[in-house]
């Protein structure tokens, strides 16, 4: 197989980039035309944008039939968007990129090369340098990394986001999975096949705001802890045992001291206060994780859809 059989779809994810859209259109369309391919659609997902991105894209798609919309009913969120442009996909391999041009667009022939070449089934991107990022945020992404890595029982790749080229094969296979919370990067190095990395540098946002603040950061954070692994539990039962072997070493010691040197005591001691103090956190810890379980597995349990598509443009 070389380019010429390939049939390319560019998914592009967008939330109130107004600031950026036309920029990006500019530079994925004429990557797009400096390589040979059987054909192309940039699918552009509007999540709920409340600027004029809509409006720009919609002028975008009147004057190019290989863009195409899904506009969402409202914000729905960054991986439900990326979901609902592969799920939309017609193509042999399908790019993932933000609409921020962080990622370069300039790289995908390079990664539809690698894919040919090695036969690679995913080419993900591989930050070798990350512009414009605060000192907080690489080191908390260089520890978020470790803790999952620790915790999952799929190992996941360092330093690296959802911008990646899919094959078919990936892409069939990631339609197939039920779960509507998704934590997309973590779910294509979980199907496996043969994965290679691009290295590249990430540039600074063009324009316009991060769509990551630190809130959500967390919030992804934590679906990704908790949706592929489960030792956030056994840690919760770890806990639980040494909580119970301190309890009995307190016991030990109280009687030990009732019986050979009771004007050590005295009432009302502090170490009653250090024990509840444990004792509570222990608990409240554990049911905090059983919690986010339970509070997946609800979500999860009603069935609902992961996104609405309001209005399709193109297709």
């Amino acid at each position: 197989m070389t380019n010429k059989d390939l049939y390319i779809s560019i998914i592009i994810p967008c939330f109130n980039e107004e600031q950026v859209i036309l920029h990006t259109y500019e530079r994925v369309h004429k990557t797009m035309n400096s390589f040979e391919h059987r054909g192309y659609e940039l699918i552009f997902i509007n999540d709920g944008s409340r600027d004029k991105t809509l409006e720009l894209l919609r002028g975008i798609a009147k004057n190019d039939s290989n863009v195409k919309i899904l506009s969402f009913s409202r914000n729905f969120g960054h991986q439900p968007a990326v979901t609902a442009g592969v799920n939309a996909c017609t193509g042999d391999v399908a790019i993932i990129i933000d609409a921020d041009l962080q990622d370069p667009p300039e790289l995908f022939p390079e990664m539809v090369k690698i894919h040919l070449e090695q036969n690679a089934n995913v080419v993900y991107g591989l930050r070798g340098e990350r512009k414009g990022e605060t000192f907080f945020k690489k080191l908390s992404a260089k520890y978020f990394y470790k803790l999952i890595n620790f915790l999952s029982d799929t190992p996941l790749p360092v330093d690296t986001g959802d911008f990646r080229l899919i094959d078919k094969h990936v892409i069939e296979a990631f339609k197939s999975l039920p779960e509507k919370n998704k934590y997309i990067r973590g779910l294509i190095s979980w199907i496996g096949f043969k994965q290679v990395p691009i290295i590249y540098v990430r540039e600074e946002r063009f324009a316009g705001e991060t769509k990551y603040p630190l809130s959500k950061m967390l919030k992804f954070a934590s679906t990704s802890l908790l949706y592929f692994s489960k030792k956030p539990l056994k840690l919760a039962l770890s806990l639980g045992l040494v909580s119970v072997l301190v309890g009995i070493g307190l016991a030990i010691w109280v009687i030990t001291g009732l019986l050979y040197r009771p004007d050590s005591l005295v009432p009302g001691w502090a170490s009653t206060i250090i024990a509840l103090i444990f004792f509570g956190g222990i608990q409240l810890l554990t049911i905090g994780v059983l919690g986010e379980y339970l509070g997946n597995m609800f979500e999860e349990i009603k069935n609902r859809p992961e996104y609405i598509v309001h209005e399709k443009i193109n297709f």
